[in-house]
Parts: C-alpha cells; sequence; structure tokens
C-alpha cells in the first residue's frame, strides 16, 4: 500500500473508531506528513519498504535537529509513527511493524501548578458576583462566574465544559462529561457551582439564546452561539488579571488545583483518577508530588529539627 494511502486510513481509525480530538487528529497529520516527507526524500512511498533501521534514522535524526526540539514534541513524533505501523500489522496490511525497537525519548516530569484554594476563591471573586449577590449584575459576568465554578468543582477539562448541554446538569448535583474517545463519566457538582450554573440558566441564558441559532450547548457566548474555547480561555485570564494573579492562570491550572486540593484533603488517588478521566493512575499520581513537595515545604519551616 502506498504511504500516502496508509496515512489516511490511520487517520480516519483514530478519528472515527478512537475518537480522538480534531486537534489531537490534525497533531498527527502534521507529524505523519513530516515523515513521509522524509521516507519520500529517500524514494520510498510504499509501506512494505519501510525497515527498521530507516525508522531509527529518521528518530535520530530529528532527535538532533537544531534548535533542539522540544522532549514532548519528539514523543509525540514517535508515537504517531508508531501509531501508524502498529495500525498496519493489525489490519493485515504489512507483516512487520519496524518500529518495534524504537526506544521513546525521556520526557522531563512536569510538575503541575496549582492555586492554592485562597487564590481560587480570589478567581472565583473575581469571574463575577456569587448569584445571591447579583441582583445588578452584568449578566454575562453570571456566566463567567458559572464557567469558573464548573471548571473547579468538576476538574473537567475546558474542552469538557464547553461541550456541555443542558441535559447533561439534569440532576443538578452531578454532570455527565464526555471525556477523551468520546468516553463518559459522573460527576458530583458541589452546591456553590449549582446555584452560580442554576442562577446563570434562569437569568442569563435565555436572553442569549434568543440572540443565536437553537444550540442545546449549556454555555453561550454574548451573540448566543455555543461558548468557544478560545473564549473560555480569554474569560479566564481576565479573571486573573482582575483577581492580581502573578501566577499563568489556564483552564487547566482550575483542573491541577481541583486535583491537588482533593489530595490534600485526603482524597484517595484511584477516586481522583476516576474523576479526571485518566486513564491511567500513573498520570494522577504526578499530583501526589504535589502535596508531597508542600508537606515538605511545611515541615522545612516548622519542625525544630528540621533547619
Amino acid at each position: 500500500m502506498k504511504l500516502d494511502r496508509a496515512i489516511d486510513a490511520y487517520l480516519r481509525h483514530i478519528s472515527i473508531e478512537r475518537g480522538l480530538s480534531e486537534h489531537t487528529v490534525e497533531a498527527y497529520r502534521r507529524d505523519l506528513a513530516g515523515y513521509a516527507q522524509w521516507l519520500a526524500s529517500r524514494d520510498i512511498d510504499d509501506v512494505d519498504a519501510v525497515s527498521q533501521p530507516l525508522v531509527a534514522e529518521f528518530a535520530a535524526e530529528r532527535a538532533s535537529a537544531q534548535p533542539a526540539p522540544a522532549a514532548t514534541s519528539l514523543a509525540r513524533l514517535q508515537s504517531s509513527v508508531r501509531g501508524l505501523h502498529r495500525f498496519l500489522v493489525r489490519e493485515g496490511i504489512t507483516a512487520d511493524d519496524p518500529t518495534g525497537r524504537l526506544r521513546p525519548p525521556k520526557t522531563p516530569q512536569r510538575l503541575p501548578k496549582a492555586l492554592t484554594i485562597e487564590q481560587v476563591m480570589a478567581l472565583l471573586a473575581a469571574a463575577g458576583p456569587e448569584p445571591g449577590d447579583a441582583v445588578d449584575a452584568e449578566p454575562l459576568r453570571l456566566r463567567d462566574r458559572a464557567l469558573l465554578e464548573l471548571l473547579y468543582a468538576t476538574g473537567a477539562r475546558v474542552s469538557e465544559v464547553i461541550q456541555l448541554d443542558v441535559d447533561d446538569l439534569a440532576h443538578g448535583d452531578v454532570v455527565r462529561v464526555r471525556g477523551k474517545g468520546s468516553k463518559e463519566r459522573i460527576i458530583p457538582v458541589g452546591t456553590y457551582a449549582q446555584a452560580a450554573v442554576s442562577a446563570y440558566l434562569a437569568r442569563v441564558r435565555p436572553e442569549l439564546a434568543r440572540g443565536g441559532k437553537a444550540t442545546p450547548r449549556l454555555f453561550l457566548g454574548a451573540r448566543g452561539a455555543a461558548l468557544s474555547r478560545q473564549s473560555a480561555w480569554l474569560i479566564i485570564q481576565q479573571a486573573a488579571e482582575r483577581a492580581k494573579l502573578t501566577a499563568h492562570v489556564s483552564p487547566h491550572t482550575l483542573r491541577h488545583s481541583f486535583a491537588t486540593h482533593l489530595l490534600q484533603g485526603g482524597a484517595d488517588v484511584r477516586v481522583v483518577q476516576e474523576l479526571l478521566g485518566h486513564a491511567s493512575v500513573a498520570t494522577t499520581q504526578i499530583y501526589t508530588h504535589v502535596t508531597v513537595d508542600a508537606l515538605r515545604d511545611v515541615y522545612a519551616t516548622s519542625h525544630p529539627r528540621a533547619r
């Protein structure tokens, strides 16, 4: 099979059958286009002509490129190439996997940055008023408060929250979230977030909905369309500026804070794994390092024999 046809088949597979996001599929497409171009420079356009030495040469050349690529970029590139060839073997298109001996690059472990509880409270207050104090509030500020309350209450990804439909909160105290690979999970929703979302639904969303095409999405923009990821990001950045938070704050910061605060409060790591929608507990355990670091700091400053 020609390489370009094989790549198209693989991209359809990860998009339709595995349900990966458009963003992820596009990243794989770019990686594999570069891989195909490199092979073409060696007069190879058929998948059966790809060998282990060729794949090893490609990986080594990319790793030594200047300027040096990020380790995470190299890891994703190898994942794209490895995924393609494993798919071809599974489908019976090729007999051997030339990536079998490919060693993934070591990626530095980056500890997630979480806000303190006080910083989260300041961020929420800066986003908009509490429902009981919102008599004369600007409608969009009520929406912004509901958005941030829900992000922090659930630990959901921003892409998951902006894709919520109104019916996903039908039971009030839980929300149905569709995560990576279209996997669903149920997450409890605290009373503060419930109140903020209820106020938004009663007082703001109906007016916003009149300005645009009918959509079941929970969060709407000023013109009535579904709120975009970029708009949600901007809402959080503006709230962080109003709260005078010096740390970089993104939608994922609230997810990190959610996980860290749960673990600091004594939650079991496997429960946090389920709430976050992590496929592996190893992904969640990175947050335990954050809480251990905090304990070390307290110990170092408080214990008389620590200094």
